[in-house]
């Protein structure tokens, strides 16, 4: 199973960062604008379109306020396994990082998530500038 590990400095308090996680239905405006276009829910999971054209459907499966932990899941026909965390974990008052692990197969996949999540930290940084 590929896992893909991101590790993400951001000059922003993790309150803001958790609150932008967590607002499940606006990744497109809060997270990862541009880099992903449009969000919508559909019940427990957002239907989501990326800025190359692909949608995927992500269903939420844990959202735990007092770790700044979200947990989501792929399933479709492509991905026999894609699971993924996002914690944030403050570092003072006004730093923090957003700690994002994908667990998935098959493996062949990993190196097309990954450069889709280069480009999701760029979007995430310029959500937060400093």
């Amino acid at each position: 199973m590929a896992s893909i590990h991101n590790d993400i400095p951001l000059p922003a308090s993790a309150h803001d960062v958790w609150d932008a996680v967590r607002d499940f239905g606006a990744l497109h405006r809060r997270l990862a604008p541009g880099f992903v276009t449009a969000c919508q829910l559909d019940g427990d999971a957002r239907i989501v379109t990326f800025a190359n054209g692909s949608v995927a459907r992500e269903v939420l499966v844990d959202c735990d306020d007092a770790r700044q932990r979200l947990v989501y899941a792929i399933n479709n026909e492509r991905l026999k396994h894609y699971s993924a965390s996002v914690q944030v974990i403050a570092e003072g008052e006004a730093k923090c990082r957003l700690v994002w692990i994908i667990d998935m197969l098959p493996n062949e996949l990993a190196a097309y998530v990954q450069a889709q999540t280069r480009d999701a930290v760029i979007a995430i940084h310029k959500a937060f500038p400093a």
